[in-house]
C-alpha cells in the first residue's frame, strides 16, 4: 500500500484497503504460484493508481513526462528467492500491461552489480533483471537506483 495514494497505515487497514482495491479493479499485480501457493508478485499500475514512489524528490527534479504504467514493488517468499520468481512476476506484469493496451512502462530498480545486497531488500528488483526484459536505463535515482523504461505494445499487434 505504500505506493497507493493512501500510503501506509496499520497492517489490518492496509489489508482491508488492498482487498477493496482488488475487488473494485483498482489494483494490479502479477502473481507467481508454486502449485496452489502464491510465492511472489509484481505490483504495477497507472501513475494515478500508484502516485507514490521512493526517491520522489530526485525523480521529480528531472521529470519530463509521466509513464503510462509504473512497476513499483516485488515480493518473493523467503524460501523461493534467487529462483527466478521476480523475473516470472515481471514477465507476467508485462503481459498484463500488453493486454490492457500497453504503453510506456517505468520502474525504479536497484543496481546490485558488483556489490552484496540482501534479496530481502530488493523490493524494486534489480537493474539487470529489468535489462534482461529489454528495459533501458534512463537516469539515476540516488546512489544505486535507476529509472528504467520500456514501451510495451498492445497484445493485439503480437509484439511485446
Amino acid at each position: 500500500m505504500a505506493f497507493h495514494p493512501e500510503g501506509t497505515r496499520t497492517a489490518e487497514q492496509n489489508r482491508a484497503e488492498k482487498e477493496r482495491r482488488v475487488r473494485e479493479g483498482q489494483a494490479h499485480a502479477a502473481l507467481v504460484y508454486d502449485g496452489p501457493t502464491a510465492v511472489g508478485w509484481c505490483q504495477f499500475g497507472s501513475t494515478d493508481e500508484l502516485p507514490r514512489i521512493k526517491h520522489k524528490r530526485a525523480y521529480l527534479a528531472c521529470l519530463t513526462d509521466l509513464p503510462d504504467w509504473r512497476i513499483t514493488c516485488f515480493f518473493v517468499d523467503r524460501g523461493c528467492r534467487r529462483r527466478g520468481v521476480a523475473a516470472a512476476a515481471l514477465e507476467g506484469a508485462l503481459r498484463e500491461i500488453a493486454r490492457l493496451g500497453g504503453g510506456t512502462v517505468e520502474s525504479y530498480p536497484e543496481d546490485a552489480e558488483g556489490r552484496s545486497v540482501s534479496a530481502s531488500f530488493l523490493h524494486n528488483g534489480t537493474v539487470s533483471m529489468f535489462e534482461r526484459h529489454r528495459f533501458q536505463r534512463e537516469r539515476r535515482l540516488g546512489k544505486n537506483h535507476w529509472v528504467v523504461t520500456r514501451v510495451v505494445h498492445p497484445a493485439a499487434d503480437g509484439r511485446r
